[in-house]
């Protein structure tokens, strides 16, 4: 039994709309991974061959698929070399409009090349029910399974991939700024008792919550503590934060130490600045 898709092309358009819906609207959906992977690795390769093989002779169904995604590996991450050298980027909605633009103007152009043929000479998808190996002989059936574990394999290690993030991606940033959020006027001259102050700033990118202390010392002596910083993936902290020297001295060592939880070890190197401190 053989079935035929005619106009597939509107189908893939339709997905895509419906993939940049979906992120819009709901960025944590499971669809956004399943309709994600054929956008990125098989639409653009699709249409551009549809583009530019409107016949139905010139290319088989395999080499179609084959193509399709060999392509879609090139035109994707140029489409990101270009926007790396716009005032957008390579960011999420950025990367998902000119992806969806090369999609839908390659598919307008295959659809136009079709539509100018004969119906009988027009690419059309068919499937036929029975195993896509009857016929063939053995070397041919092996190959044909070989594509076909090939291609699911790819799949499946790239939606793993997508899923769960690695491990070494995981990190904290912790940095320091001056009041007025710059990073170079911070507190040199203090006196004893006069409260120095800067902007300490946490980024959680661990894809966990994680919960932060940060711990002020001067010259290896604890000056000041701030716990309870509870930071959900992607959150970013920042806050004033004091200290307040209690001896004088010049080159006194003012560190920030910023811990996980209750380790007891710091989780990053700690950030610090120097200042002199005279008598009131």
């Amino acid at each position: 039994m053989t079935i035929r898709i005619r106009d597939e092309l509107i189908l893939l358009n339709i997905l895509a709309i419906l993939l940049i819906l979906i992120i819009v609207f709901f960025p944590s959906s499971i669809l956004r991974v399943i309709l994600g992977l054929p956008f990125i690795l098989f639409f653009p390769g699709y249409t551009l061959i549809g583009a530019l093989f409107p016949r139905k002779t010139g290319l088989d169904s395999i080499e179609r698929v084959a193509w399709s995604f060999g392509l879609s590996i090139v035109i994707v991450p140029l489409i990101g070399l270009i926007l790396n050298y716009t005032p957008w980027g390579i960011r999420l909605y950025p990367m998902l409009i000119s992806v969806a633009i090369f999609i839908v103007t390659t598919s307008a152009v295959a659809w136009w090349r079709r539509h100018k043929l004969a119906n009988g000479e027009r690419f059309t998808i068919s499937f036929n029910l029975s195993p896509p190996w009857r016929g063939q002989n053995t070397v041919d059936k092996v190959l044909s399974i070989v594509l076909i574990l090939a291609v699911l394999a790819a799949i499946g290690t790239i939606s793993y991939a997508l899923v769960r993030p690695k491990v070494g991606e995981n990190l904290t940033e912790f940095y320091i700024l001056e009041m007025e959020s710059k990073a170079s006027t911070y507190p040199r001259q203090l006196m004893v008792g006069q409260e120095g102050k800067v902007i300490l700033g946490i980024a959680n990118s661990e894809h966990e919550v994680v919960s932060y202390r940060v711990e002020v010392m001067i010259d290896g002596i604890v000056n000041n503590d701030i716990e309870g910083i509870d930071l959900e993936p992607g959150e970013v902290w920042k806050q004033e934060v004091s200290f307040i020297p209690e001896k004088t001295g010049e080159n006194q060592k003012v560190e920030f130490l910023l811990y996980k939880e209750k380790e007891v070890e710091p989780c990053l190197d700690p950030l610090h600045l120097w200042i002199d401190v005279g008598e009131q």
